[in-house]
């Protein structure tokens, strides 16, 4: 992992800042990018405009305000903003979400009671590189978003809509919308934003009874956000409409009544929304807290724009295929499908009249007769070999966390389980929208017929767990036709278990939390965040988009550590991807102490396996390379000089001409052969003194080295050998009690059986889920039975089930309708008890039982 460095800012008056270069918005759909009208302010200047902003919202402003004076922007690093140091250690929760259109990020202050908004850039590394290491920088000062009124609990996440309009507060049992561009006043800084509850009559105002567990914005409408409380009903709410009521209810019942097992199966946990591949853009997978999932499709918010090709795509499919099956359970699902297609998107039966337009919306449509399945549990397919394994690869403690991936032609889903495991599944086929035929669709119309709201009870099909015959890996793709059936044939998609991936956490009593966020760059990338830190996961095996290529486990790669892995609390209370301009991500988070870190994910490299080449010399056997500074040629000596016959030189004379000039050959000869030579040598040696000498210096000083270890290895032996003996002594005193021990009475005591090991396992998992499970469902029940109680006979607010209203005046069955949920409710509550009752005892009696 590189560091991107920050170049200074170019040659420009003071009062000018620095260029800037945002951060894109990551990849969307056309379907979302047409509907954007908020214009991207200028980070340069703070306070930002938001008088521009508001001028272009749908919604006018509510107080005209003064101009205000706008002072140059000062840049410094984001984690050393003074946003984020406001608490000094103080926690409390809070939450961040990120604007990629206008490069601001929004992180709640709970001790503020405020958002902080903050401009953010990203600075070009390529410019300049001034040795900086910085890379997000923001500015200073910042605004802070304060809402309209007092909102009465604690934020525990915020969400923000595509455009950036609008800012959901998430409490643990309230909800708020916090208008951005819609100012009520302002100073200096703070400014003062309208803000509306959300369903203030549904969830209770004493932060008792139904909880909120997940909110969030829909990915392809600006005005809709969806809400799953504990009372197990997905509501869809509209901006544009009314926050009291939901423009959509389902009520989940994935377990039809008498038939429950239990109490996990009926408590949903979290839920997430399909991506860009056929019907999965209308659907929303549910997880429930026996790690069990469903799904619902086909669910559209009222008036979000899709894209016309996709829409064309899946109603070509489904006449292409559905309408021309011999099996009349597929042709009935086919006309439902396509009677709901041609129903929301009437553009389909006139194309040739606004052919120009890319984009299609969806208009208000639910069938009055039927509603929508439930589809599940999705069940996982297996090979005929490995079913016993894939029955014991099951993960312990209850699910906590869900996620949702489309990469390449693979629907990924995430299931984090409290244990500190993460379960990956793919999605084995298709999703096609699903109905129940005979049970009625509860609808809201207005004076001219138009729907307003639409409510229904989603039961689960019980035949579904049947259908895993006809998905096995064998038959799959051996006959098309038979393939493309039983995608028609109303049976749920199964799923593929592509692999479970163990984080290795630590066991605490309470099941750890675990938060999975997705990588905006690599689908096959995701990040989860828990008590010990944030890892990073990454699949390498994708069975549909890369077939060809072999099973691999993903990898895990920690990215940050707590050093507190003890703790089943989560460490962040805000954490954001961005997507800068150079293909890089940045990962932003805010600890629950409110500091801020920013980890850069530029230039991530897993790490290479270490190899090793067996067929290569050992370093022994390599010869070392020679030391010294004395050539060879120096330590052979000099050549000997070709000397003539000795017969010649006994007739010569030392006085002769000839003698002296043989004298004097004799003595070049020597001079250049031995004198220079000598030279050299005396040189070498010089040199080599040096040598010698660094190397004397060099062993005397390993020597000194080596003597002062000896010395502490001497110095250590005592305590060495002092500790062998108290070693002995302690192996002495536990053999002693361990003979103590065996003359207990329980000593003989024979190990579980099997069935026993079942059933305390059972026990546990009773005593760690089900009950939390059991609480959460009766206090559900209670809340909404508090709510029939209290409203008036003839009122419909706050029912929870919108009733059907024809456009003319007619009979209302308001209180019976209410006495026939009031009466499912009290089956269900009082069926829960005896099953409660019934474990209760079996818990006493084993209690007993340990007891003697």
């Amino acid at each position: 992992m590189t560091r991107i460095t920050a170049p200074p800012p170019p040659s420009s008056p003071p009062e000018s800042p620095p260029p800037i270069r945002h951060s894109p918005a990551p990849a969307t759909p056309p379907s979302r990018r047409r509907g954007r009208h908020s214009p991207s302010p200028s980070l340069a200047l703070t306070p930002s405009s938001a008088s521009t902003s508001a001028a272009t919202s749908s919604r006018p402003k509510l107080r005209s305000t003064p101009k205000r004076s706008y002072t140059p922007a000062q840049w410094v690093p984001l984690s050393s903003h003074p946003a984020f140091s406001r608490r000094d250690g103080e926690g409390g929760g809070g939450g961040a979400a990120w604007d990629a259109t206008a490069s601001r990020l929004y992180a709640w202050d709970p001790s503020a009671c405020g958002a902080h908004r903050i401009g953010v850039r990203i600075r070009d590394p390529e410019v300049e590189n001034d040795g900086g290491e910085v890379a997000v920088e923001a500015a200073v000062p910042s605004e802070i978003l304060m809402p309209e009124t007092d909102l009465g609990y604690v934020v525990t996440h915020v969400s923000l809509n595509t455009d950036g309009s609008s800012l959901l507060l998430v409490g643990s049992h309230h909800l708020s919308v916090l208008y951005v561009h819609e100012r009520v006043s302002e100073d200096g800084d703070t400014i003062i934003c309208r803000t509306a509850p959300v369903a203030s009559q549904i969830l209770p105002s004493n932060s008792d009874g139904i909880k909120v567990l997940q909110a969030s914005w829909h990915p392809f409408s600006n005005n809709h956000f969806a809400v799953l409380t504990s009372d197990a009903v997905f509501r869809l709410f509209d901006l544009s409409s009314d926050l009291e009521q939901p423009e959509q209810e389902f009520y989940l019942q994935p377990i039809l009544p008498g038939k429950c097992q239990n109490a996990s199966a009926i408590c949903p946990v979290a839920f997430s929304y399909g991506s860009d591949h056929l019907w999965d853009r209308f659907s929303v997978f549910i997880l429930f807290s026996d790690g069990s999932i469903f799904v619902l499709c086909p669910v559209v918010p009222f008036g979000s724009d899709y894209s016309k090709k996709h829409i064309q795509e899946i109603y070509e499919d489904v006449n292409a295929f559905g309408l021309k099956s011999s099996n009349p359970n597929v042709v009935t699902n086919s006309h439902l499908a396509i009677a709901w297609l041609e129903a929301t998107f009437p553009d389909l039966l006139h194309q040739s009249t606004e052919t120009s337009l890319l984009m299609s919306k969806a208009h208000p449509y639910a069938p009055v007769d039927d509603s929508l399945t439930l589809q599940g549990p999705l069940c996982r397919v297996c090979e005929e070999n490995n079913e016993s394994e894939g029955k014991t690869s099951t993960c312990e403690g209850k699910a906590v966390g869900f996620m949702y991936s489309s990469a390449g032609k693979d629907s990924v889903l995430v299931t984090a389980w409290g244990s500190g495991q993460l379960q990956v599944d793919a999605l084995a086929d298709e999703i096609q929208p699903q109905w129940n035929i005979g049970i009625p669709t509860r609808l809201n119309v207005d004076s001219h017929g138009k729907i307003k709201s639409v409510a229904m009870i989603c039961d689960s099909n019980s035949q579904d767990p049947l259908a895993l015959r006809s998905h096995r890996p064998s038959s799959m793709g051996s006959n098309v036709k038979s393939n493309i059936e039983a995608v028609w044939m109303g049976h749920s998609p199964p799923l593929l278990r592509l692999a479970i991936v163990d984080l290795a956490l630590p066991k605490t009593p309470s099941d750890s939390s675990l938060s999975l966020f997705l990588d905006p760059l690599v689908p096959e990338r995701f990040y989860c965040a828990h008590g010990g830190g944030l890892d990073m996961v990454t699949l390498h095996f994708l069975p549909f988009s890369y077939p060809e290529m072999a099973s691999t486990p993903p990898s895990v790669h920690p990215i940050l550590t707590t050093g507190n892995s003890e703790t089943s609390s989560p460490f962040l209370c805000g954490f954001v991807t961005i997507a800068d301009a150079y293909g890089h991500v940045q990962l932003v988070g805010i600890t629950c102490l409110g500091e801020c870190f920013v980890v850069e994910m530029k230039g991530w490299k897993e790490p290479t396996p270490l190899q090793l080449d067996i067929d290569s010399k050992s370093i022994k056997d390599v010869e070392p390379p020679a030391t010294g500074m004395i050539s060879k040629e120096l330590i052979a000596g000099p050549d000997p000089p070709i000397l003539p016959s000795s017969s010649s030189l006994k007739s010569l004379t030392p006085d002769s001409i000839e003698g002296k000039s043989t004298l004097h050959h004799y003595i070049k000869v020597f001079h250049e052969y031995y004198v220079e030579y000598g030279h050299k040598v005396f040189i070498e040696l010089k040199e080599h003194a040096d040598y010698v000498k660094t190397e004397l210096e060099d062993k005397q000083k390993r020597l000194e080295a080596v003597k002062k270890s000896l010395l502490s290895i001497e110095t250590k032996d005592q305590d060495i050998n002092k500790r062998i003996d108290r070693a002995f002594k302690v192996y002495e005193l536990l053999e002693k009690r361990i003979d103590s021990f065996k003359m207990l009475p329980a000593a003989n005591k024979k190990p579980l059986s099997q069935a026993e090991q079942e059933f305390k396992a059972q026990l546990d998992r009773f005593a760690d889920v089900e009950l939390d499970a059991l609480r959460s469902s009766i206090a559900a029940l209670s809340a909404r039975m508090k709510r029939f109680a209290q409203q008036p006979v003839g009122g419909t607010a706050g029912t929870g089930v919108i009733l059907w209203q024809a456009p003319k005046a007619g009979r209302s069955h308001i209180s019976e309708s209410q006495m026939s949920l009031l009466k499912s409710s009290l089956e269900k509550l009082s069926i829960l008890n005896e099953e409660n009752n019934l474990k209760l005892r079996l818990i006493d009696h084993e209690l007993k039982n340990k007891e003697q």
